[in-house]
């Protein structure tokens, strides 16, 4: 079986445990912030999949706020780019990509049947900053309303614990 990583955050080693041996079939990205991309340089063998307003986060620190952290690793460039209502069949799986901006420019979450994996746009009771250089918190609202309008779904949002949108 193979297998789809979203967000691969800053632990390669724990990924690739909970992989299991399964091949990875691609990356997506919500987004291009370092914590949510930091452990992409493990996957690079992987298509690797973001919005256009967000790939140069990929190989610049100074876009993806790195440089906060102290991560400056440079990241594999994407392979493809995100739009919105594309859908992707990977692994078996269908992903229905929703543009979502406010966060970043490209934010964009991926809706799985029921399930929408949200990154930084959603949180259980809360969204994403809009004061980082990309971010709008006009362009946030109008996401959410989007989002809202997805009653009954369970969201997994890139922090903390998931939801169920009301």
């Amino acid at each position: 079986d193979d297998a789809v990583i979203i967000d691969p955050g800053a632990d390669a080693e724990k990924i690739k445990h909970a992989l299991n041996g399964r091949k990875v079939a691609a990356v997506l990205l919500t987004h291009g912030h370092f914590d949510h991309t930091g452990a992409l340089y493990a996957f690079a063998d992987a298509p690797i999949y973001i919005h256009e307003q967000d790939a140069p986060m990929l190989t610049d620190s100074h876009f993806s706020f790195g440089l906060f952290s102290g991560d400056t690793k440079k990241r594999p460039p994407a392979t493809g780019f995100l739009t919105d209502g594309q859908v992707l069949d990977l692994a078996g799986i269908q992903f229905d990509v929703m543009s979502t901006p406010g966060h970043t420019r490209g934010s964009v979450c991926f809706k799985v049947g029921e399930d929408i994996f949200t990154g930084d746009t959603m949180f259980k009771g809360d969204y994403g900053r809009t004061d980082l250089p990309g971010g709008s918190m006009e362009a946030m609202r109008a996401s959410l309303r989007r989002l809202f309008a997805l009653v009954g779904c369970q969201i997994y949002p890139g922090h903390g614990p998931g939801d169920v949108i009301k």
